[in-house]
């Protein structure tokens, strides 16, 4: 038998007594000298990048943090620029290809072309571009892996000078400020698209993995590159493109709102929603027809699946010669077939199992709970009034013996059912916390404001006017002081938020401990847009894990979004040990 050591052999035999350098000791004796005798710098490589924050494991009620994962080493294009390559290194005395496996799962996490394992002595190599394995007799210099990127990235493109520029762009960074993997890897594969000239591209990214900052980082690079010269944001209510403008503040007085009755035309970065864009101008025109059709490189349609294919298509369609960037929190349904259809395929996908995974986003606990008529699907009126039930009918409602679920709150109204319903939670939310702050989705506004009423009166005792409000919009906006405190972890009251579809996409409250389904849902996409309220973790609170609280039964519309991917196997360690002299060898 031949075996292969990863020390020379003949120091084995001289110096049996060495005392081999652990990972840490290689890295910083044997590593960084190569790293440095070829030309990189400090500033290019990105130290103990992480990959993964250790997933959050829910005991009880309690839960503890597995331990993250980090790449040894990211190189990169320029400082805080693309990453080019992953390195590993693993201690002196173990083979350059033990870590090979993880610099290859780590790259592919970050979308990079190159991996690298090494124990100081050797170097193995993995170039993603020709799914090629080689040992390599030092590090490629930065000019070098930079040129083999670039072949790959820039072959056959139609501007490619201008594509280079992109790449070799920095993302906007700060002491306070990185960027995730995943949202780097989003990033770079959202440029590709571009400089491929492709026109429709889209991002599925769960709630809560930040795609606005992606969305900010991206136009970061193309615009300071000078690829893009002008941006829209687009979305459908104030208060989303108020937060997307605050992301977008390192650019300053660059930015600009669109509002009804102007159309600024002087500044690089434009946000708007759709009403105030189709709006009527002074000149009588729509609000948007004052703008050229070329007037914008690229425009960034937020929650894409929900607007943009009704009224506000014309929108889309007079600035049809952009490249228009949609970014959605739901996989491909048959309820958001236009979304797809209009863009195609995601050039980025992350899940919400796999945020969970990867220790970005919440894990949840499933409380079910069906009251007799729910669990029933249906309400006999004649059996309800023998009971001495309340019911109310509907303006214009056609009175029938039988009403289904669906038609709860809907159709008829049943006082009773909400009360009992409120009692039945606010017994569960003072055994969990009483203070945890809590969205309550309800059918329709009526119904959200008689189970505010109802909840705020079950936690009168606690001496709050504001526990329980109704977060609605019966004409217009949101109402912004109630969300504001709402969204504040800071901010203890109100608790409870009443809501039916202003709080379900969106809308950032990482505090939310608590999604409370009162609504029937049929639509996966909206269930998914729902429960992603809760996926966010907050520092500030300690909150991280959530409770679904289901009285319709929604949770049956779980699917493979929200599965959590099984751990991948390390490469396994080698059964045989060979012992030569008192040292051990793999």
């Amino acid at each position: 038998m031949t075996t292969k050591y990863p020390i020379q052999p003949e120091e084995i035999g001289s110096q049996p007594k060495r005392n081999y350098l652990k990972e840490s000791d290689t890295r910083s004796k044997l590593i960084d000298p190569l790293l440095y005798s070829v030309g990189w710098e400090e500033d290019l490589i990105s130290r103990e990048y992480p990959v993964s924050a250790g997933r959050i494991e829910v005991i009880g009620t309690t839960s503890r943090r597995a331990p993250g994962k980090k790449a040894d080493y990211v190189l990169r294009v320029s400082p805080w620029g693309t990453p080019l390559a992953v390195v590993e290194a693993k201690e002196e005395l173990k083979s350059a290809t033990h870590g090979l496996h993880q610099a290859k799962e780590y790259a592919k996490k970050l979308s990079v072309s190159f991996a690298y394992s090494t124990n100081g002595r050797k170097i193995e190599e993995f170039d993603f571009t020709t799914n090629t394995q080689t040992e390599c007799k030092s590090f490629p210099t930065p000019a070098t892996l930079k040129e083999r990127f670039f072949k790959t990235k820039l072959s056959n493109l139609p501007k490619p000078e201008e594509a280079e520029k992109i790449w070799q762009g920095q993302y906007y960074h700060s002491p306070d400020f990185s960027l995730r993997h995943y949202q780097e890897a989003a990033i770079q594969n959202t440029i590709q698209a571009i400089t491929q000239n492709k026109k429709r591209i889209l991002l599925a990214l769960a709630t809560g993995t930040g795609k606005t900052v992606i969305a900010f980082n991206l136009t970061w690079r193309l615009v300071k590159s000078g690829y893009f010269k002008r941006v829209l944001f687009i979305s459908d209510r104030n208060f989303l493109s108020n937060q997307a403008y605050n992301v977008f503040g390192p650019f300053g007085e660059a930015r600009v709102k669109i509002e009804e009755g102007r159309a600024p035309k002087h500044r690089d970065i434009y946000f708007g929603i759709y009403q105030a864009l189709y709006s009527l101008s002074s000149s009588g025109k729509r609000l948007f027809e004052e703008y050229p059709a070329d007037f914008f490189d690229l425009i960034i349609i937020d929650e894409c699946h929900r607007s943009g294919f009704g009224t506000w298509k014309e929108i889309l369609k007079h600035f049809s010669s952009a490249v228009h960037l949609g970014m959605t929190a739901t996989p491909k349904r048959a309820d958001n077939i236009n979304t797809y259809q209009y863009f195609g395929d995601p050039v980025y996908t992350y899940s919400y199992g796999q945020g969970v995974q990867d220790g970005y986003l919440a894990p949840f606990i499933v409380h079910r709970i069906l009251t007799d008529i729910d669990q029933k699907g249906q309400l006999e009126i004649a059996e309800a009034k023998s009971k001495g039930a309340e019911i109310i009918y509907s303006e214009d409602t056609e009175v029938k013996d039988i009403y289904s679920q669906k038609e709860f709150e809907r159709t008829i109204t049943l006082p009773d059912r909400t009360k009992e319903i409120a009692k039945h939670l606010a017994k569960l939310l003072k055994t969990f916390d009483p203070m945890a702050k809590t969205m309550v989705f309800c059918v329709d506004s009526d119904h959200a404001e008689a189970m505010a009423k109802e909840l705020q009166n079950e936690f009168a005792d606690l001496g709050f006017d504001n526990f329980a409000v109704p977060i609605i919009a019966r004409t217009g906006d949101i109402k912004e002081a109630d969300y504001e405190r709402f969204r504040d972890s800071e901010k203890s009251t109100p608790v409870i938020a009443t809501t039916v579809d202003l709080l379900t996409t969106g809308v950032d409250v990482p505090s939310v401990r608590n999604v409370v389904l009162i609504k029937p849902i049929s639509s996966k996409i909206v269930f998914k847009q729902i429960i992603g309220r809760g996926a966010r973790l907050d520092p500030l609170t300690n909150k991280n894990f959530f409770r679904i609280i289901d009285y319709i039964g929604a949770t049956r519309l779980f699917d493979d979004w929200e599965k959590i991917p099984e751990p991948k196997p390390e490469e396994p360690e080698g059964e045989a040990k060979f012992k030569i002299n008192g040292v051990v060898l793999d």
